[in-house]
């Protein structure tokens, strides 16, 4: 076992985890961070995408002793007490999902996305999620809804 301290939406926890434990598995699993899926457990789907130190990592591919020292910010972290972060309100205003399981990793790549670029086109919104899929909606309702939160100044 390794001893890791981890800040996850603000708050610091300090666990003892096995070194190969994934930090998809460590949110979900012992801080109960569920919103945070599981898809794949290869890196190919990006439900699992959370922000490390600001940045979106797929958390099916980092390690959660990788996460020592670090800040994590998972889905249930971003939005203000009792209401929704931007891009989720975006999302809902936009009808971007519908079974909804991509959507918690999708919100996440957006976001990082619009950080770095607050003004995309089209064309560069799909570019910046198409390691997220959604076997459902066709992108085109979740690529409304990037550009109506980038046009909204989240």
């Amino acid at each position: 076992m390794t001893r890791i301290t981890v800040k996850v939406d603000g708050v610091e926890y300090s666990d003892d985890v096995e070194p190969r434990t994934l930090l998809v598995h460590y949110l979900r699993e012992t801080l109960g961070k569920v919103g945070t899926v599981v898809g794949c457990d290869t890196s190919n789907c990006g439900a699992c995408t959370v922000h490390l130190d600001g940045r979106s990592v797929k958390s099916c591919s980092v390690l959660a002793v990788q996460a020592h020292g670090h800040e994590v910010t998972t889905i249930e972290g971003i939005a203000p007490a009792g209401g929704l972060h931007p891009m989720q309100q975006a999302f809902h205003d936009n009808h971007a999902l519908q079974c909804g399981f991509c959507t918690p990793g999708m919100i996440m790549q957006a976001i990082d996305l619009l950080a770095e670029n607050p003004d995309p086109s089209e064309q560069e919104i799909r570019e910046g999620l198409e390691g997220n899929l959604c076997r459902c909606t066709g992108y085109h309702n979740i690529v409304k809804a990037v550009s109506a939160a980038a046009k909204a100044g989240e």
